[in-house]
């Protein structure tokens, strides 16, 4: 496996996202097939682990640390807080809260589900608008003084608050969503963290599913499938957003690769302090996705991928209004 710096880490180069083991596209899998992912992702060479408190509501920090425990010197592991399912009269929801108060209590009930005693990577899941990014910040680097995390992240930040926030404390990553149909970080977020020494890490590297070579269907998805919000599987989006996938398809032909090996590729080769976290609840995706880091891109393919699959091409926004005001990157 190939690998790239992450902070003080060196980690393989495309991790695994664990959110769909637990939550996202409808029902989760069973603990035996998201049991049988992890340690297969363990075995082919994956060192970076990515999860969150919100995830499945602790779930899949619960199925990590059971699953990985006994492996926890084999790799880097990375959650996230300030972003966490809170018990109501009606159920669970997910609520954004970045007071210190909140990001202490999501961090110990981390280390408690993760089984460990300390986080490698630690991310501020969402900034929470009411509170200044330096006070939220600020708590995450009483975490590090603490020994309860190593080092620390931010998740769909823009350019501006990561100056901010890096002013604080050193921020080893920013992840947002990149894919060749998801642009915004290239408006200023890629270019102030080569800037600032900070890597780079993109969820959603496949478009959801979008680049990949399963045939989506969004008349199909669950009725808890997050996708169902979003405006780019929209009917009349959709439909337009298929017709972007011919030369795309054409490329993997004469490649001789996959759709999702082909996007995984584009993000690898656009900057060395990029890592990609495609998520999978297969573990045949998932050595799919890793032969990713096999693919070879010329200059001239490099730019038939953005030409055709960009801001200018893709119908629809990638969240709807209240999730798009719930980010900071969608101007940035």
């Amino acid at each position: 496996m190939q690998t790239r710096k992450l902070g003080p880490f060196t980690v393989s180069a495309i991790g695994l996202g664990c959110m769909n083991l637990s939550h996202g596209y409808g029902p989760a899998p069973s603990v035996e097939q998201g049991e049988k992912v992890l340690l297969a992702a363990l075995d082919a060479g994956v060192t970076l682990f990515d999860t969150a408190s919100l995830y499945g509501f602790g779930a899949n920090e619960t199925l990590l640390g059971r699953v990985l425990k006994s492996h926890r010197k084999e790799f880097t592991l990375a959650s996230k807080g300030g972003m966490a399912g809170v018990t109501f009269p009606d159920g669970v929801r997910r609520v954004i809260d970045g007071r210190p108060q909140a990001i202490r209590l999501n961090c110990e009930d981390s280390l408690r589900r993760l089984q460990t005693d300390t986080i490698d990577l630690y991310y501020l899941h969402r900034w929470d608008k009411r509170i200044p990014i330096e006070d939220s910040v600020g708590a995450m680097a009483d975490l590090v003084q603490a020994g309860k995390v190593r080092t620390i992240g931010l998740s769909e930040v823009s350019a501006t608050t990561l100056r901010k926030a890096h002013a604080v404390h050193p921020i080893t990553a920013l992840q947002t969503e990149y894919s060749l149909w998801t642009r915004n970080p290239e408006i200023a977020v890629l270019e102030a963290c080569e800037e600032l020494g900070i890597t780079f890490v993109a969820f959603s590297p496949i478009a959801r599913g979008f680049l990949s070579d399963a045939a989506i269907d969004p008349g199909t998805f669950h009725a808890k499938d997050l996708r169902l919000g979003q405006p780019r599987f929209a009917p009349e989006n959709y439909s337009a957003n298929l017709k972007l996938l011919g030369d795309f398809q054409k490329i993997t032909r004469d490649l001789e690769c996959t759709s999702a090996q082909l996007a995984l590729a584009w993000l690898l080769h656009r900057t060395p302090h990029l890592i990609p976290i495609p998520g999978t609840t297969r573990v045949d995706h998932l050595h799919e996705n890793l032969g990713a880091a096999e693919v070879k891109l010329s200059a001239d393919v490099m730019s038939r991928l953005e030409d055709s699959i960009n801001q200018k091409t893709v119908a629809g926004n990638r969240y709807g209004p209240q999730a798009s005001g719930e980010v900071d990157t969608e101007n940035f």
